[in-house]
């Protein structure tokens, strides 16, 4: 963009798992650093991002209707400028401006810090510009990133995957695991923490086989010890683990290091050790719940949620059964659940047996009715417990008509809370910190109705409070910076890694 132009607006619409949320703060970050600003509420966009995902059923469909519906738009106004990247571009490539031939540019996963030059070149040559790279040339982390929140953010650790599950399209798209350095990823989080950042998450495909890359197979477990040492870093999270290669050392790190919560996404897929084998998923359900029994025994407070797949071909209702057995025993806090749909390029795509959807759906309601009856249960032990939560922003949908707040405690549970009593100072914030009482739990939530405990107000408070956001430049040990917050994406749903 020359120094002539005026700032063109953009607007990123995420689709996806937490890999891409993440993404798309990147490339928010790049076009900020271009010249680009975020649209305002109610104004029309001079960009378009779809940042997708392949994952999910019906994901195709998704993007070209959306784009069909953008056609009017781009007649409209030929200026407007539409992009189309992630794991759906990765895998359609060209198929994309042969179905909307009106999209401007399409990058896929390993390109994502090529996009405000292939934006310029395909403003310059008046013609769609499309480059997939087949392999990881820049660390996304080394990008720029407009962060979404002035309190909680993602640290990518790796990118990519070595797994073959044979349902997953992920490892084709992304690639083989490729490991950050442990000294970048915590100046990283250093330099989001020196900006009032009090919680991140760690990011990764396959976070606990960190380290494949220098051969070093306890190196995750030390990263989250590490994360202890960063003054002013109060919570840490990650996602996800895989069963097969979870070790006792990140146990005892979770346990024994103050900042790391008690949470744990643990994916579980299927409880059949027959379907496991056919999903070339590495453990059986036995090594799954000694797992789960570890967990507990060092940390008996921790919340375990966990991803199912329904459906999957050939399953029985023997494999079924024994997926609601485990579920039982495991007591998940929650689960995501998935009916298997057939993503083109996997080789559980091409195996038979594949499902009636009608078989699919009613074991899926049954799983579903299971989960949220353990959910309850378990949310219902809560009730009379004192809780921290880090106050959020826009998790509670029913907020506004019931004078709650929301946030998160440590495990993880969503607390709907009343922000009033003694202890409040002033207003309480996205960003703060308060304590509290749980007076009723829901399958999906629980609920604070008395006086506050106490109310910490915070950095991230006061950042929030004025409409700021951190922005990283990019690895290695750049410094944050702020400046006005990016539109917010649509909501996402976790992928079935």
């Amino acid at each position: 963009m020359t120094e002539n132009q005026a700032p063109r607006a953009y607007q990123i619409r995420t689709f996806g798992c937490q890999m891409n949320v993440h993404d798309s703060e990147r490339l928010a970050g790049q076009l900020e650093d271009a010249g680009y600003t975020p649209v305002e509420d109610g104004a029309k966009p001079d960009l378009i991002v779809f940042n997708t995902c392949a994952v999910r059923e019906n994901a195709d469909n998704k993007l070209y209707g959306t784009l069909g519906h953008l056609r009017p738009d781009k007649v409209a106004n030929p200026d407007l400028q539409i992009a189309v990247g992630g794991c759906l571009a990765q895998k359609d490539r060209g198929e994309i401006v042969k179905r909307a031939p009106w999209v401007d540019v399409v990058f896929g996963t390993h390109n994502i810090g090529s996009l405000p030059t292939l934006l310029e070149r395909a403003r310059h040559n008046a013609e769609a510009e499309v480059e997939i790279l087949e392999s990881l040339e820049t660390f996304p982390s080394t990008l720029p990133a407009r962060r979404e929140s002035s309190y909680a953010s993602w640290v990518s650790v790796s990118v990519g995957c070595n797994n073959t599950c044979t349902f997953c399209i992920v490892p084709a798209l992304r690639g083989k695991e490729r490991d950050r350095r442990p000294g970048e990823i915590l100046a990283e989080v250093e330099a989001l923490v020196a900006e009032g950042v009090l919680e991140v998450t760690l990011l990764g495909q396959n976070v606990n086989s960190y380290g494949v890359e220098f051969g070093d197979r306890l190196a995750f477990g030390k990263l989250l010890r590490a994360t202890g040492t960063i003054d002013g870093l109060e919570r840490v999270r990650f996602t996800s683990p895989h069963p097969a290669a979870f070790t006792s050392d990140v146990i005892e790190a979770m346990a024994e290091t103050p900042n790391v919560c008690h949470q744990l996404h643990m994916p579980l897929q299927s409880g059949s050790d027959r379907v496991l084998r056919e999903m070339k998923r590495s453990y059986r359900s036995a090594r799954f719940l000694k797992i789960l029994d570890e967990v507990r025994a060092a940390m008996p407070d921790a919340a375990i949620t966990t991803d199912i797949i329904v459906g999957f071909p050939g399953e029985t209702e023997e494999d079924f059964q024994a997926t609601l057995d485990v579920v039982e025993q495991a007591r998940f806090s929650s689960a995501f659940t998935f009916q298997y749909s057939i993503r083109p390029g996997t080789p559980a795509a091409t195996m038979p047996d594949q499902l009636p959807k009608a078989v699919v759906q009613e074991r899926y309601e049954r799983l579903v009715e299971l989960q949220n009856a353990i959910s309850w249960e378990e949310n219902k032990k809560i009730i009379g417990r004192r809780v921290e939560l880090l106050v959020a922003a826009g998790e509670g949908r029913k907020d506004a008509e019931t004078h709650r707040m929301s946030g998160r405690a440590r495990d993880g549970r969503l607390v709907h809370f009343t922000p009033a009593g003694s202890q409040v100072d002033r207003a309480v914030r996205p960003g703060d910190v308060v304590e509290t009482v749980v007076t009723y739990g829901a399958p999906h939530h629980l609920v604070a109705d008395g006086d506050l405990l106490s109310h910490r107000r915070t950095r991230a408070g006061d950042n929030a409070e004025a409409g700021l956001r951190p922005k990283t430049s990019g690895v290695t040990l750049g410094l944050p910076g702020f400046g006005a917050p990016a539109a917010r994406p649509e909501p996402v749903s976790g992928c079935a890694l």
